[in-house]
């Protein structure tokens, strides 16, 4: 009999073990809370394309949550791909119906899922978090700000879909780029995938629920000054790639109320920037990040 194929194997890497996913909705699926419904996909393409596709069909409630064990068409920001091997990582999306908030602070939703991914991962995994406005979520690997993880929010029928791609146990030869790190390689007291996924589900929870209670308000709901607190962009002197392709280089001085990175530029000026691509010009280390 011809053996199997390793790479079909849901157990060929014994140090990545499958999701349970009967464990998780036990400890997240409950009457009270926010979450509804989760589950566990062996692989597909992208998880945010996927449960998009279920809200616009009108077959997703709010809080509901898509995971992957891979993914093989990931997309971050600017439609760059993110792949991993399978179950290397956290590859989740899900579905958020803000409802009455006005639609203008719909743009706090990724930021809000960079705050609870840092909070609960730096508690689960007993890693120094930080964020790379907008959406970047990083760690420090030999003295160096490593990317672990990103954010991709898309607006899909009457709410939001959200996104987050997060290496968890990547080794160094298994990094897709050098600027790429994951948790086990900053030193994570944990890489149990399950024990993390809770953790960030039960942050995001709670700063949703916050932020929907203070009305989209994100300095009443503390947010906004969370944010600014974890935020590794702030105080450095950084250049924004914006649309279209200008430039504007400045020193990152505050997250202002509607999530916008706000820049002091040479000139004087106080610049908000709403969309770009941030490039720190001075990193931890002396260096470009």
């Amino acid at each position: 009999m011809t053996p199997p194929d390793a790479s079909h194997n849901r157990w060929s890497d014994l140090d990545r073990p499958p999701l349970n996913a009967t464990a998780l909705r036990r400890g997240l699926l409950r009457p009270d809370a926010l979450w509804t419904s989760l589950e566990v996909v062996e692989s597909t393409g992208s998880t945010n394309t996927d449960l998009a596709e279920r809200a616009r069909a009108g077959a997703a409630a709010e809080g509901t949550v898509l995971v992957a064990e891979e993914q093989t068409a990931g997309r971050g920001r600017l439609e760059r791909s993110w792949t991993a091997p399978p179950r290397s990582g956290l590859f989740f999306s899900v579905y958020l119906e803000p409802g009455d908030i006005p639609v203008e602070r719909w743009g706090w939703v990724p930021l809000l899922a960079g705050v609870a991914a840092a909070t609960g991962l730096a508690k689960s995994a007993g890693v120094d978090m930080s964020l790379k406005w907008p959406n970047d979520l990083l760690v420090s690997v030999e003295g160096e700000e490593r990317k672990t993880g990103g954010i991709l929010g898309e607006f899909a029928d009457d709410g939001i879909v959200v996104g987050l791609g997060i290496n968890v146990s990547l080794r160094a030869e298994e990094l897709p780029a050098p600027t790429a790190g994951s948790l086990a390689l900053a030193g994570a007291v944990s890489t149990d995938r399950e024990t993390l996924l809770r953790a960030v589900l039960r942050s995001l929870e709670h700063w949703y629920g916050a932020w929907k209670a203070a009305d989209g308000d994100a300095a009443a709901s503390g947010l906004q000054a969370a944010y600014a607190a974890g935020c590794a962009t702030l105080d450095r002197r950084v250049r924004a790639e914006l649309p279209g392709g200008a430039s504007l280089v400045g020193e990152a001085v505050a997250i202002d109320g509607d999530g916008r990175l706000v820049l002091s530029t040479e000139d004087g000026l106080q610049q908000p920037v709403s969309a770009g691509d941030i490039v720190h010009l001075r990193g931890a280390a002396g260096g470009l990040t």
